[in-house]
């Protein structure tokens, strides 16, 4: 086991993976940049190294200075957390070369997540049902109008090296491929550096389902059953759930099975997600393999009893899996609210500052990650995600009910937060009655917004 853990991440993740590192008797270093000197993941690391400056491509994006910081401390190991680096298969490759063990999934498995064109054909030849899409991808507009003739409108135009919702445009009809396919290159070669961008059929109405993942060095795979992710607005998830209200046990048991295969595809190993798109009429499709863990895993952990970053951590360090699907007792249901620092009244305006007033939900049931603590001043420079509430009960309604509990104790004061959203969710009949898709949230939002069409992924 290692002796000493770099967290090269910040806020809420970071804050998770220090707490796994103690609960495991391993010395963790936090860095941080200059805005994040009195973060609480600061606070409570055995060691801090500052990275440098406010601005994430030169600290929290700054390889040379991580790798830096973790050789001065004599970490053995890093964890990334999500986002920033998490999946970067550079930075993987580096720790590599100085001897450092990365916490996540090997190189080339992050090569290949990050290339979804490469990835999609690797499931068709495993057999795993994918959305129809172009063979590779698209070069010119003119190849581009003869694949969608033949595929049909609406379409998704998509960045090949993309996530997090940039680089997609939805298409219905010629005139909009002719505005967006440009857009989409640009966003791609913006965003991740790579302008290549393929070509998927629209699935309308559809729920997002996803299936966590653990695999050790030696060929042993488990998937920890699923979670439902279709809450949703611009392909930024919103409020995630374990189980899915829309699964059946037989569908429950065929989606894991290739979820599974799809990672043996890969030769895959640590923790990491296989997204699927579920239709109305109960067809599903692959998406993609998100190579780390996600901001939604405290759902599954709730309800497998399952520690996953500490099972990151033993993963990494060479251990066996131990366990199967089978061997779990899977039991009740936990709902997560992604609590963001933003208006949902002026579209979601960012709402960062000082909190001024802090009070934290608790009692049976809830959970909250969060880095905040009051007189903490929120800053500018990165996502608006503050805090992530999750509720269990052994009931769907029962976790509801806790949520709306845990959220009306909440306070956050005087920042503006996606609370107020959640709360008129928890009370929607429709939403009570797991009945929704990734459109589902515009219900709730200013009329400006109503009608977008964005469906999410």
């Amino acid at each position: 086991m290692f002796s000493k853990i770099l967290v090269a991440n910040r806020g809420e993740i970071a804050l998770r993976v220090i707490r796994a590192c103690k609960d495991l008797c391993i010395k963790s270093v936090a860095v941080y940049s200059e805005a994040d000197e009195n973060s609480l993941h600061v606070k409570l690391a055995d060691e801090q190294v500052c990275i440098g400056p406010a601005i994430s491509t030169k600290s929290y994006l700054n390889i040379q200075n991580i790798i830096k910081a973790a050789k001065e401390t004599d970490a053995d190991a890093i964890h990334p957390g999500y986002g920033y680096l998490a999946e970067k298969e550079e930075f993987a490759v580096e720790c590599e070369k100085n001897g450092i063990v990365f916490i996540g999934p090997t190189p080339e498995n992050l090569n290949l997540a990050g290339d979804k064109i490469v990835a999609k054909k690797i499931m068709m030849e495993a057999g795993i049902p994918v959305i129809p899409a172009s063979p590779g991808s698209v070069e010119t507009i003119h190849d581009a109008k003869k694949i969608c003739h033949e595929m049909g409108y609406p379409v998704m135009v998509k960045a090949s090296g993309g996530g997090g919702g940039r680089g997609i445009k939805i298409c219905k009809n010629e005139e909009e491929l002719i505005e967006d396919f440009p857009m989409a290159k640009i966003e791609g070669r913006t965003a991740f550096g790579n302008d290549e961008v393929y070509i998927e059929k629209f699935i309308r109405e559809p729920r997002h389902i996803e299936f966590q993942i653990l695999a050790d060095k030696f060929g042993n795979i488990a998937h920890l059953g699923e979670r439902e992710c279709t809450i949703q607005r611009r392909y930024q998830k919103l409020i995630e759930e374990a189980p899915s209200p829309a699964l059946t046990q037989e569908l429950r048991n065929e989606m894991g099975e290739a979820a599974v295969k799809a990672v043996k595809a890969v030769d895959y190993v640590n923790a990491g997600t296989v997204e699927f798109l579920l239709d109305k009429h109960g067809k599903f499709y692959f998406m993609e393999v998100n190579s780390r863990i996600q901001v939604e895993h405290p759902v599954t952990e709730l309800t497998t009893g399952i520690d996953l970053i500490t099972e990151q951590i033993r993963l990494a360090a060479g251990e066996k899996l131990g366990y199967s699907f089978n061997d779990l007792s899977i039991r009740g249901w936990a709902i997560e609210c992604r609590i963001n620092a933003e208006d949902p009244e002026r579209n979601f305006l960012p709402s960062p500052g000082t909190i001024e007033r802090y009070h934290a939900p608790a009692g049976f049931g809830v959970r909250l990650d969060t880095h905040l603590y009051q007189g903490y001043e929120l800053p500018i420079y990165y996502d608006s995600l503050i805090a992530k509430l999750i509720s269990f009960n052994l009931s769907r309604k029962g976790a509801i009910r806790v949520m709306k509990r845990a959220l009306e104790e909440f306070k956050v004061e005087p920042l503006k937060t996606t609370i107020p959203l959640y709360l008129k969710v928890m009370d929607d009949p429709d939403f009570k009655d797991g009945k929704f898709d990734t459109g589902y949230i515009e219900k709730f939002l200013p009329d400006e917004e109503e009608g977008d069409d964005d469906d999410c992924e």
